[in-house]
Order: structure tokens, then C-alpha cells, then sequence
């Protein structure tokens, strides 16, 4: 029997790269994309994703193999099920960064945990949360080599949740959206991204001094002042932060930059009309956006279309 459970996508709308060296990340859940485990419809789609959990099936078995299962799993459930053309029904785009990977994790730890299971609830403790996204980071790195974790813990929870260092997260509300003239939209770039290169890339400019000073003492800064701005609804200072934000990224972060969007990411910082950022781990997937007026930036971007996610 399958419970009837939509497991939502997220976007991080803080803290890419950042929070790898805790700086702050705030994350949100985005209903407009999905997924649910479904059984037995027998198109390309559905075969695609039965082969895909059944290689991560025997990932799974291979780790309870070596007794490192972070938690208690009923693999012979999920076996039976996958004999039985169990698939995830998703309509969350793969290397979009706004977790695809995230909302499978989620899933087969809601549905096959059999033991000291965390219950996902608006009132949960910091320290079950920690202890979840410590299970879903182990559960997850099949996927990207790594993983925070966080992305699943998003799905999971369907909570936001702001990331102050790797051993300080917690459920955070965030203002509602009202009909102001500021905007924040995500931008579709049409490609995928690939986020294990990326990651590595980044690791290894982290061995050079001269990236860990700017990611210190700039990004981190206009990172974290942008979440806390945010956080307290002042539109003028969460901008400003952002301009900034979206400078360090463009001179430090190019290889993450789709090349098609190189020269729209400077012509955005030099008219002040919008002022984009990276969305998960960039190279693809979406590009997120900030404008203090979201019609001058719809006349400026008119030939992308931009999905808003929060007016302010």
C-alpha cells in the first residue's frame, strides 16, 4: 500500500559553495515541482526510474553489507516493491539544482526506515535535524560523490531552514511574498548541470589562499548579510548585499557561469536593473535573480522566461 505522500523540490536561495565552508545557506522548499512513488505504469519513463532505484538499491545493500547504513532501512521491502515496478513519478528537473536527487532520498527514507525513524513536523528539535541531515548526507553522496544532506532534509521536512554553520540548522520562518515592486525569479538556462566536477573544482581553488581569503572575507560576508536582509524583509539592504554577492561570483566563480550567460549576469550588476546569482551548484539548471523593480527587469530579460518566487 502506498501512502499518498508529495515529496516537494527546493532551492537554495543562499549559501551555494558557501555552506561546504560554513558560511550561512538558507534553503526553501518549492512546491511548483514534485515527485511520488507510483506502481506498475509500464511507459519509458517509469521503466527508466524503476532501473535508476534499483541501482540505488544495490548502492544501499552494498553499504549494509559493509555496516554502514546510517540508519535502519527495510531493503527486502523496497526489493519486493522494486520487482513490483515501483517507480518516482517526478516532475523535478534532473540537474536543475533544485533537488531532484534530494526528493528520492527523502522518499526511500520515509518509506523504508523501520527503526528510530525521525518524524518530519513543524515543531522538530535542532538536534534531530542535524541527525537526519546527517543520514541523508550519507544517503545522498551516491548520487554526487558528497552531499550536505540538505537538500534532502528540505524534501523531507517541506520546511525552510536556515544554515548558520554545519553543526547550528534549524526551521526558520521566512516573510510572506506580498505585491511590492522587488522580486525574486528564477531563470531557466535549458541545460544541466553537472554538480560533482563543480564541486571538485571548487575544492581544489580552496587549497589556494588567495580564494579561501575572498571566500572569507567577501562572500561569506555579503552571503550572510543577504540572508539576514532577507530574512528581516529589508528590500534595500538585501539588494545591495546581493549586487555585491553577484560580483564576487562573476570574478570568482566563472567556470560555474553557463557562457551564455556571462554577459547577462554583468550587464544586470552594471545597469542595477536585476543582479543574478548561482542556484544549487551552477553550470546549468537555474539561475536565480534579485531586482528591486520586476517589470524593468522583465522589459531587460524578455527574451528568458523568469518563474518568481517571492515579490518583497
Amino acid at each position: 500500500m502506498l501512502k499518498e505522500s508529495l515529496y516537494y523540490g527546493k532551492i537554495l536561495l543562499f549559501g551555494e559553495y558557501g555552506i561546504i565552508q560554513d558560511s550561512m545557506g538558507l534553503s526553501i522548499p518549492y512546491s511548483d515541482y514534485n515527485g511520488k512513488f507510483l506502481f506498475n505504469k509500464k511507459d519509458e519513463k517509469s521503466v527508466k526510474s524503476n532501473q535508476q532505484l534499483f541501482q540505488f538499491f544495490k548502492h544501499l545493500q552494498n553499504l549494509e553489507d559493509k555496516k554502514s547504513l546510517p540508519c535502519k532501512l527495510d531493503l527486502q521491502a523496497f526489493e519486493r516493491d522494486l520487482k513490483n515496478d515501483i517507480y518516482f513519478d517526478s516532475s523535478i528537473p534532473q540537474g536543475f539544482g533544485i533537488g531532484s536527487s534530494g526528493a528520492i532520498v527523502a522518499a526511500i527514507y520515509d518509506r523504508y526506515c523501520t527503526e528510530n525513524k525521525i518524524d518530519a513536523n513543524k515543531e522538530i528539535e535542532n538536534e534531530k535535524i542535524l541527525a537526519l541531515k546527517q543520514i541523508f548526507s550519507s544517503l545522498e553522496s551516491y548520487y554526487h560523490g558528497t552531499s550536505s544532506g540538505l537538500d534532502p532534509l528540505i524534501c523531507y521536512l517541506n520546511l525552510p531552514i536556515l544554515i548558520k554553520s554545519k553543526t547550528d540548522l534549524g526551521t526558520v520562518g521566512i516573510p510572506d511574498s506580498n505585491d511590492g515592486k522587488g522580486a525574486v525569479f528564477l531563470i531557466n538556462t535549458g541545460e544541466t548541470g553537472n554538480t560533482q566536477p563543480l564541486v571538485q573544482h571548487f575544492l581544489e581553488k580552496c587549497k589556494e589562499e588567495g580564494f579561501r581569503e575572498m571566500l572569507k572575507n567577501k562572500f561569506k560576508k555579503y552571503n550572510d548579510a543577504s540572508i539576514e536582509a532577507f530574512l528581516k524583509n529589508e528590500g534595500h539592504s538585501l539588494l545591495k548585499n546581493v549586487k555585491s554577492l553577484s560580483k564576487v561570483l562573476y570574478e570568482n566563480f566563472q567556470p560555474m557561469i553557463p557562457k551564455l550567460y556571462r554577459k547577462l549576469w554583468k550587464d544586470g550588476i552594471d545597469s542595477n536593473s536585476y543582479y543574478l546569482k548561482l542556484c544549487g551548484s551552477g553550470g546549468g539548471g537555474y539561475i536565480l535573480g534579485f531586482t528591486k523593480d520586476l517589470e524593468k527587469a522583465q522589459n531587460k530579460l524578455s527574451s528568458y522566461q523568469l518563474d518568481v518566487i517571492h515579490r518583497f
